[in-house]
């Protein structure tokens, strides 16, 4: 691993991190006009960041049965971006990556146990030295970093690794005190009564919820939804020959581990509770975005306010035989990503491009007027958002690297395009993948000895090579 990724230790500094200039798989977007415009008006903002909700895990996707009428509501106003992605599909890489719009071999956060390094430049600091005012409430979840307040906001109210769901204890501000209730319900009453403050300057709100993160527990006012639902599982969960031809073998062993359906979570919960209640646990969600809707809706602010909402990462449930994130399947990448602002983005847009985790900083920068760093290794898709056609990236790099509490995942790199899709692991003496997304959505064949798909397999080797490359990946395999 340490081959891989090279010396770790080197940090960037503000001065490098504004003045250093990272390659980018993709081209420069220009003429953003709207930027003098942002800058002169300060406008508000809020992201809204869900921990291990499924691209789907929403009635406007197309859930069979989660009914989520406040999702649906701010979809409807704003921007569906039908194609998001992480670049490492894990909690703390993946909200690292989203704070410095950079891969996790280059912001160094690789695994769930690795702090934000010291001097590490955000998007909120950028924003807070631009004149707004930040809060993070929630989640941090980086590392063993505790619960102490972070650089780059005014208000801070977070707990201590995964937190609880019921009466957590929060530090608001450096001070502890303990909540009677549910961790979503009292989030976004920090939320709201952070909005309701009289203020002379623009504001950045960061809110970052616990939920739904396994052990998934509902409020109680939501414990018995969903009971009467008759379930479906993935065509690929069962345990046959047919769907594992052709696969790697740790897909099939894993079945009976920590993230496989014959033993999830050390065969604590079992697979139609696993289901019921990470839904249960959406409702919260859904209801306490609604509560954010209308205190903006009641504040008039909601046409000018700038909503992001995205996830950390995807999450399997049963596809495989396997739940949770740590690779390269289609469901443990894929994110929801909307963006609502009447004012600025077209109504019921839907986005074909593919947008990634990295992005979602410089977006937050770019509407707010203030310059993208060079180092961003992702770009605004502000312009997608108001239905503008812009250059945009055709691939992706993907990666995640192994963990001693996890082996049964392997480390990955990957490339997808809007077509294919190649995952190499290293480490490891097994098959690689190589999918026909347009004919094969589910993953079922593996193409990678296929005779016909040798050019496939060939131009996705040199591509992984090439955005490896450009992201600036310390080593590059050879074929």
């Amino acid at each position: 691993m340490r081959e891989m990724l090279g010396d770790m230790n080197a940090r960037s500094t503000r001065r490098d991190f504004l003045t250093t200039a990272a390659a980018l798989a993709v081209p420069a977007v220009a003429g953003l006009s709207t930027r003098a415009e942002a800058a002169s008006k300060k406008r508000n903002i809020i992201f809204i960041l869900i921990d291990d909700q499924r691209y789907d895990a929403m009635s406007c996707m197309g859930h069979p049965f989660l009914e989520t009428p406040n999702l649906d509501r701010l979809l409807r106003g704003g921007a569906n971006f039908k194609n998001a992605f992480v670049t490492t599909s894990l909690c703390s890489p993946s909200r690292a990556t989203i704070l410095t719009g950079q891969y996790a071999h280059k912001h160094g956060v690789i695994n769930n146990s690795t702090a934000l390094p010291a001097g590490t430049v955000t998007f909120p600091m950028l924003l807070k030295d631009a004149g707004y005012e930040t809060a993070f409430l929630g989640k941090w979840h980086m590392g063993r970093a505790g619960d102490m307040p972070q650089p780059g906001f005014d208000r801070w109210v977070s707990f201590g690794g995964q937190g609880v769901y019921y009466n957590p204890r929060f530090n608001a501000d450096g001070e502890h005190v303990r909540k009677e209730g549910y961790v979503t319900d009292l989030i976004t009453d920090y939320a709201v009564e952070f909005l309701e403050q009289p203020r002379e300057r623009p504001f950045f709100l960061y809110v970052s919820h616990k939920a739904v993160h396994a052990d998934f527990k509902p409020a109680v006012r939501h414990r018995d939804k969903c009971s009467e639902v008759a379930l479906t599982m993935p065509a690929s969960m069962a345990d046959t020959e047919e769907n594992y031809e052709g696969k790697p073998a740790w897909v099939r062993a894993a079945r009976d581990s920590v993230v496989g359906v014959d033993g999830m979570y050390w065969g604590r919960m079992p697979y139609d509770k696993f289901i019921r209640d990470y839904n249960r646990t959406m409702l919260g969600i859904d209801e306490n975005v609604g509560r954010l809707i209308d205190t903006l809706e009641k504040l008039g602010m909601l046409d000018s306010t700038l909503i992001v909402f995205a996830s950390d990462n995807g999450f399997l449930q049963g596809e495989h035989g396997l739940i949770d994130k740590r690779n390269m399947y289609e469901e443990s990448i894929r994110i929801p990503i909307i963006v609502h602002c009447p004012d600025i983005v077209r109504e019921q847009l839907e986005v074909d491009q593919m947008v990634l985790n990295t992005d979602i900083g410089p977006t937050i920068l770019d509407a707010a007027g203030v310059s993208v760093p060079h180092a961003m290794q992702g770009m605004s898709f502000m312009p997608l958002a108001r239905g503008q056609t812009v250059p945009w990236r055709e691939s992706f790099l993907y990666e995640y690297f192994w963990e001693e509490m996890f082996p049964e995942n392997p480390t990955v790199f990957g490339v997808r395009t809007d077509r294919w899709k190649y995952m190499w692991y290293h480490g490891i003496d097994d098959k690689n993948e190589l999918y026909d997304l347009k004919n094969d959505p589910h993953e079922m064949t593996n193409l990678i000895d296929d005779p016909d798909a040798k050019s496939a397999r060939r131009d996705m080797e040199a591509a992984l090579r090439q955005l490896m490359k450009e992201a600036e990946v310390n080593r590059v395999p050879s074929w």
